[in-house]
């Protein structure tokens, strides 16, 4: 019989070795090319760049409470990135509306805990057990110490987002809620060019593509990949700057800071790729994006002058020519947004998990879940036959 696994929760990511965090998170490395193997955004160096950037600590609403499993010998065997949460920004799996109802009835929804990667809305895997004998073991050790921490928190409940399918069944069997959504993804079928894509298209959508794509350079426009060594402080200072002014027209506030840039830079240079539009010898717009072992993940983008379809260009059709390039399975393009159906981006679900400790406020919600997971089905069916291919195409994941 296994000895118990101890679970400890750490104030900072910077209280466990990268190397130990990694083993869980990472644990092919960072640089195995082994599908599925690594997920930049679980890694130790981009959360505790979020950390020490200041980016996700206690101040913004985000204070860290890492889970570690440990067996008797203090071996780390798993982790969570975990955090309280005084607010619900940043998540993009919306609660706010079960917050106010809780708040009306006369509880206190914040604090709550909040499992995932701040400020990002994609899949990976947050129960973060190491390969291993022991690694079902130490799933389930974590799924209770999640429920544990909430209780010691006195938080009205514990949400783990942005799941693989596997994990969202697994805390399902231990009482947590199930939730769907859906995102846009670009999957590559093998594709040798961007012109091999278009000819999997119909004829009017690959007209349009063609069309965006020379309009959007057609001011004199032309396009960098940056990466590695490529990423000074110079082209960070250039991706800020639009970072920050679309951030602040569509959030109010960027979430990001500018020493988070230059960390992540520092720490997996290798693992960005910034897409940077310059006219008339300046940047004039880009767009980041994290390399994955199998997915190219779109995050941010921005631009300091306005120019027809650049970002479908900088974000969309950019992304797809390097993950072809790279040979890259797929291209995950964020949260969010139809109208990359028509670009060749096509619906997937999305996964959620939730742990609600008021029985009255977790029945409310289980019932409301119901009937959300039944629409978000039915429009993701109604979405697929939008789809801009000639002939059908199936997303299949492997989970």
């Amino acid at each position: 019989m296994s000895a118990a696994l101890r679970i400890r929760v750490l104030p900072s990511i910077g209280e466990l070795p990268a190397a130990a965090w990694d083993a869980c998170a990472n644990p092919g490395g960072q640089f195995d090319v082994t599908p599925g193997h690594y997920n930049p955004f679980i890694s130790h160096a981009f959360l505790s760049s979020l950390e020490i950037s200041g980016s996700a600590v206690g101040r913004t609403g985000w204070q860290p409470q890492h889970l570690v499993a440990e067996d008797e010998a203090g071996h780390v065997l798993g982790v969570v990135p975990c955090y309280l949460k005084s607010h619900s920004r940043g998540e993009y799996v919306f609660d706010r509306g079960w917050a106010e109802a809780y708040e009306r009835a006369g509880g206190d929804y914040y604090p709550k805990l909040q499992v995932s990667v701040p400020f990002t809305p994609a899949t990976g895997r947050r129960l973060l057990a190491a390969p291993g004998a022991r690694s079902h073991e130490v799933e389930a050790a974590l799924a209770q110490g999640l429920v544990e921490l909430a209780r010691l928190r006195e938080a009205s409940s514990a949400h783990v987002t942005f799941m693989p399918e596997r994990e969202w069944n697994f805390l399902a069997e231990r009482g947590f809620l199930k939730r769907t959504d859906q995102q846009f993804h670009w999957e590559n079928a093998g594709y040798q060019t961007f012109d091999d894509f278009l000819g999997a298209l119909a004829a009017r959508k690959r007209k349009v593509i063609k069309r965006e794509r020379r309009d959007a350079l057609a001011n004199g426009i032309e396009i960098d990949w940056l990466t590695g060594a490529e990423l000074t402080e110079a082209a960070w200072d250039d991706f800020f700057a639009f970072y920050m002014d679309t951030g602040s027209r569509k959030w109010g506030r960027p979430y990001l800071t500018r020493e988070f840039f230059s960390l992540v830079g520092e720490k997996m240079a290798d693992r960005i790729l910034l897409v940077m539009a310059k006219r008339a010898g300046r940047h004039i717009a880009g767009a980041i994006n994290f390399i994955g072992s199998e997915t190219l993940f779109g995050r941010h983008w921005g631009a300091i002058e306005h120019h027809p379809f650049l970002h479908f260009e900088l974000c969309y059709y950019q992304a797809i020519d390097f993950a072809i390039a790279n040979k890259l399975p797929r291209v995950e393009a964020g949260a969010q947004g139809e109208h990359k159906i028509a670009r060749g981006y096509l619906p997937v679900t999305t996964y959620s998990a939730h742990y609600i400790a008021d029985p009255a406020l977790r029945r409310a919600i289980a019932d409301y879940l119901v009937r959300e997971r039944a629409y978000v089905e039915a429009a993701g069916r109604e979405l697929s036959e939008m789809a801009p291919f000639r002939e059908p195409v199936c997303v299949v994941r492997d989970q």
